[in-house]
């Protein structure tokens, strides 16, 4: 037995108690820190060979563990740039040199270009929808631009295309004859002309109304016995509303060369459309091309209905920014319409307790974390994005408190072995006296 090695044993008993200590601290001191995940101290023995009746002590070795995997509180803000991520995943953000890194920390504010930074001064990364819907790249963090909600300046986007939806009257009277057909733009329509009005908009963000009017033209005939035949065809033809005449009992005839797009439109003896419903209108004043999907429409006994959804935006400021569950950021504008504007993503490891802590309270995927798999909200086992809500420490207090005096109840046992083994040395020194 060795009294130098009984007090290195201390020492390191000592050192690893002050590990402890120092993630306590650590600890305590990130109690109300967003999204902090908390770090415990774990010990393992260093033994060393004995022989014979002589016992060589060894000592400990600390090792730190961090507990990321586990949820925090949520706990819900004012504010709707506040994200917290309820079930597993980490945003992805970028700090100061650009490197994308991982956080669960979601206090995110508007910097002054109209970023959404954290309060470490990390930037939120998405995808942008200015190409169309975007698409996530699992494997990487490509294609992630800086999520930017700045309210500033109109936009204007032309409409290019709409959906129009709703029921025709299958029991509208005997189809009318061609040139009586609203396609003929004369003031001749029957009243068997079912009309409606749509908005869209021009590449200004001026809204230009389009007058749709749906006549029946044939109906399919049935040999007898057989009852009579429902399946039939209409006529749709489109209109710009500011050509229509002014004053008497009809908008016919339009001026500036009659209708912007006409289509025909055919039912089955069960009143669903047989034909593609593909029907454009192209306006020669604004000089745009609106591809209309009529598909949505049926021929049923029941009265006409209908509604237009055009695509397109006037142009109106944005007044509110709004996030929701799926991740998607939007532009709420002045007239109630709402535009996507990115779509935030997360990232997830295969071990995040293994994750590499940094500086800021973000984490770098390493060897024994696993790769980096990114994925949208709700999908493939990641969580979900809540707006207006925060994920707390999921630090305990009362416990941490407790290791604190465990910790220091051990130090100051382990620096009574050190010095005893000071106390027996001295003892030994003094044998020769």
């Amino acid at each position: 037995m060795s009294i130098f090695g009984s007090m290195k044993t201390a020492v390191s008993g000592m050192n690893a108690q002050a590990n402890r200590l120092s993630t306590v601290a650590d600890n305590i001191a990130n109690v109300n820190t967003t999204g902090y995940k908390a770090v415990s101290t774990s010990f393992s023995s260093l033994v060393l060979p004995s022989s014979g009746g002589n016992y060589n002590s060894g000592g400990v070795q600390s090792s730190v563990r961090q507990a990321v995997s586990d949820q925090g509180d949520i706990s819900y803000t004012t504010s709707g740039t506040d994200l917290a991520i309820s079930g597993d995943g980490f945003f992805i953000v970028q700090g100061a040199d650009g490197t994308p890194v991982l956080t669960r920390a979601g206090d995110f504010q508007k910097d002054d270009e109209g970023n959404l930074v954290n309060a470490a001064g990390f930037q939120l990364m998405g995808y942008s929808y200015d190409s169309g819907s975007p698409a996530v790249v699992v494997n990487g963090f490509d294609g992630l631009v800086p999520v930017n909600v700045s309210q500033d300046g109109l936009t204007a986007i032309a409409s290019t295309s709409g959906v129009f939806k709703g029921n025709l009257d299958s029991n509208a009277n005997i189809p009318v004859a061609p040139a009586t057909a609203p396609s003929a733009n004369l003031a001749t329509t029957t009243a068997d002309t079912k009309k409606v009005s749509m908005v869209a908009y021009d590449r200004l963000g001026n809204k230009v109304m389009y007058d749709f009017y749906f006549t029946k033209t044939s109906v399919a005939a049935a040999p007898p016995p057989a009852p009579p035949a429902t399946a039939a065809t209409w006529e749709v033809a489109m209109f710009r509303n500011a050509n229509a005449a002014v004053g008497g009992t009809t908008s016919f005839p339009y001026t500036a060369g009659g209708a912007v797009g006409t289509g025909t439109l055919t039912f089955d003896a069960n009143g669903k459309m047989t034909s593609s419903g593909a029907v454009n209108i192209a306006d020669t004043v604004t000089g745009q091309t609106i591809a209309m999907d009529f598909s949505g429409l049926t021929q049923l006994g029941a009265a006409f209905a209908g509604t237009g959804t055009p695509n397109g935006q006037a142009a109106t400021p944005v007044k509110d920014v709004t996030i929701d569950g799926d991740g998607i950021v939007y532009a709420k504008y002045e007239d109630g319409s709402t535009k996507p504007l990115y779509r935030i993503p997360l990232a997830n490891v295969a071990s995040p307790d293994k994750l590499t802590l940094m500086s800021g309270n973000v984490y770098s995927a390493n060897g024994q974390s696993g790769v980096t798999v990114t994925g949208f909200p709700q999908t493939n086992g990641l969580g979900t994005i809540k707006s207006g809500a925060l994920e707390g420490s999921n630090v305990d207090l009362a416990g941490e408190l407790t290791e604190m005096i465990e910790s220091q109840r051990s130090y100051t046992a382990n620096s009574k072995v050190f010095q005893t083994g000071s106390d027996i040395m001295d003892v030994l020194v003094n044998l020769k006296r």
